[in-house]
């Protein structure tokens, strides 16, 4: 049985930090892709970046040169690094693999950005 559990939000001062992890079990991580997504309230979930099975990444532009994704194969876990932070980063974060043509997603982790 797939899971994949987020951890690593909260709440964070404007231009502060963030590292959430998304431990995958019931599958050889490894051989799959690992995407972060967000939803805002009231907005659509969006996807923030993605890395491939080799460690290829993709960012969205409101990610890019902010937010880092990575992946550790031997722990089985995605990273999603965050700095400089925004009150519009306020969102549900949720980590997704795709499998099989079908997706898998964690139940999700709230990050709030405030002063």
């Amino acid at each position: 049985q797939v899971q994949l559990v987020e951890s690593g939000g909260g709440l964070v001062q404007p231009g502060g930090s963030l590292r959430l992890s998304c431990a995958a079990s019931g599958i050889t991580f490894s051989f799959y892709g690992a995407n972060w997504y967000r939803q805002a309230p009231g907005k659509q979930r969006e996807l923030v970046a993605g890395i491939s099975s080799s460690g290829t990444t993709n960012y969205k532009d409101f990610a890019k040169g902010r937010f880092t994704i990575s992946r550790d194969n031997a722990e089985n876990t995605a990273y999603l690094q965050m700095d400089t932070l925004k009150p519009e980063d306020t969102a549900v974060y949720y980590c997704n693999c795709k499998i099989g043509g079908r997706n898998y997603w964690g139940q999700g982790t709230q990050v709030t950005v405030s002063s």
